[in-house]
């Protein structure tokens, strides 16, 4: 078992080194330079080659990689914001942390929501309890989650007024950004529960099991919930790692200084390749880190 864990550990080097490579190569080929950015408009053309130069931006992105690799390598270094001209680390890492409590937070409640809800409509199948959340889940999923962001901002922002529309404040100001998302993913949850919880139900173990008299609680917590559980949390472990790539429309909407916001106000406003780069990287490693569906076959 361990090293088959170890050598599924290993595999994530080529793939974080492809991942790297892929997004660094699309940013060296969007138009604009450092140079120009840091510079200015007015800037003379001399200027802004020099610059370039000092930066290394007009060596041939090969090199450029595989210097940007030996730095963080080497030295721990991601490189200086172009446009702000701090460290690329302190830029990003602050919001990640941010980022990190939204995605626990939505987690939590996503799946103390979905997965039970999602169980008792499996169960129940055909009822009132499983028409009613389903039609719910239907609608939940098919609405992207700022435009429940913005309703929630509407009635208990801006109505109501019990709850802040934008910044982070305190514990309050988590309440309607993670309720957004949360309802979005819940929603998912339950459809996937409810569908991996019906298989496991019709399969044969279930029906000997009720054939040689278990209690059907028993079957259905003891038997049926254990295996339906596992694509379940696949799933889980899928979307969190989407979650910490960054909700951009979300943080954005509700002005919290996340990850994402950061990521879509540099790409917006000033294209620094660098934080652009990161924040995307960031949220591909994640991706690929939360990902336990190999793991969980063992």
């Amino acid at each position: 078992m361990y090293r088959y864990v170890i050598k599924r550990v290993l595999f994530l080097i080529p793939t974080i080194l492809g991942v790297t490579f892929i997004i660094f190569f699309v940013m060296g080929l969007t138009p604009g330079n450092p140079g120009r950015m840091i510079l200015g408009p007015t800037a003379k053309q001399e200027s802004i080659d020099a610059l370039n130069h000092d930066l290394g931006y007009d060596l041939p992105i090969a090199e450029r990689y595989v210097n940007y690799l030996k730095d963080i390598v080497t030295e721990g270094d991601f490189g200086m914001s172009y446009f702000s001209g701090r460290p690329v680390f302190d830029e990003i890492w602050p919001r990640f942390l941010v980022t990190i409590r939204m995605s626990l937070l939505i987690l939590v409640i996503s799946v103390c929501v979905g997965v039970p809800v999602g169980i008792y409509s499996a169960v129940r199948q055909y009822s009132l309890w499983d028409t009613v959340p389903t039609m719910m889940a239907f609608f939940l999923a098919a609405v992207p989650s700022f435009v429940i962001g913005m309703v929630l901002m509407y009635f208990f922002a801006l109505k109501i007024n019990i709850f802040p529309s934008f910044g982070l404040s305190g514990l309050k100001s988590y309440i309607l950004p993670v309720s957004a998302v949360a309802i979005s993913e819940a929603a998912a949850y339950l459809r996937f529960t409810k569908s991996s919880m019906l298989e496991a139900i019709r399969q044969d173990y279930v029906r000997t099991a009720r054939g040689k008299g278990v209690p059907e609680r028993t079957v259905i917590w003891k038997h049926a919930m254990r295996n339906a559980l596992l694509p379940v949390i696949t799933c889980v472990g899928m979307r969190f790692g989407v979650l910490l790539a960054g909700m951009v429309t979300t943080e954005r909407l509700f002005s919290i200084p996340g990850i994402g916001s950061r990521a879509g106000h540099y790409c917006s406003q000033h294209l620094d390749r660098l934080c652009i780069y990161h924040a995307d990287a960031f949220g591909r490693y994640r991706v690929c880190l939360c990902r336990p569906q190999d793991t969980c076959q063992i």
